[in-house]
């Protein structure tokens, strides 16, 4: 397929999501540095092998998870033209990412409990690579909700519809990926000492 094909507006429609992909694969890359640096981090001699995340990150990980459900049940309404139920389910997400950050800190909050932190003269690297990796990825949810409030913002003046979501959906191809990504930043936190 010839991308210089099309009239301007599709033109735009594929530059437009060109630029969110560009932009998701940077951020693919970065997080594999910081993964990769925190594997090779973990042969140091003062590195924590017996750290497991508190149970709260569990609780994140099923939030942001049924929060991309929520998107996914937005996006099939407005389909419909079921403007109302649109709006449950974009509020709904909103909901669901705000109380993802929430619960993330109540991680955070338990892992200081333990005695370990993040910082200063009682800090070790273990602890200072997993908040970088989850404070970096609550940076990302941030950038998530306020494309999400631009959403419900554009939705509730009804510049969306069944033939007309370009921002709708490229908000929910970034939504998607901070949950998978969350997802996956977890499960390698969970498992990888």
């Amino acid at each position: 397929m010839d991308l210089t094909q099309g009239t301007e507006k599709e033109k735009t429609i594929r530059a437009k999501k060109m630029m969110l992909w560009f932009g998701i694969i940077s951020l693919i890359m970065s997080f594999a540095a910081w993964t990769s640096a925190f594997i090779v981090s973990s042969t140091r001699t003062d590195w924590l092998k017996d750290f497991q995340l508190p149970n709260q990150f569990v609780i994140s990980t099923v939030i942001i998870f049924v929060s991309s459900l929520t998107f996914i049940f937005a996006k099939s309404a407005l389909k419909k033209d079921n403007r109302s139920l649109t709006t449950v389910w974009l509020l709904a997400t909103l909901v669901l990412g705000v109380v993802f950050i929430y619960s993330q800190f109540l991680g955070f909050k338990q892992i200081i409990d333990l005695g370990y932190n993040f910082t200063g003269p009682t800090s070790n690297v273990t602890m200072s690579y997993i908040y970088l990796i989850a404070m970096v990825h609550i940076l990302h949810v941030v950038a998530g909700l306020i494309c999400l409030l631009v959403v419900i913002f554009n939705h509730l003046r009804q510049k969306y519809n069944r033939s007309k979501m370009l921002g709708f959906e490229l908000a929910t191809t970034f939504w998607h990926f901070i949950d998978i990504l969350w997802v996956y930043l977890f499960l390698f936190l969970y498992f990888v000492r």
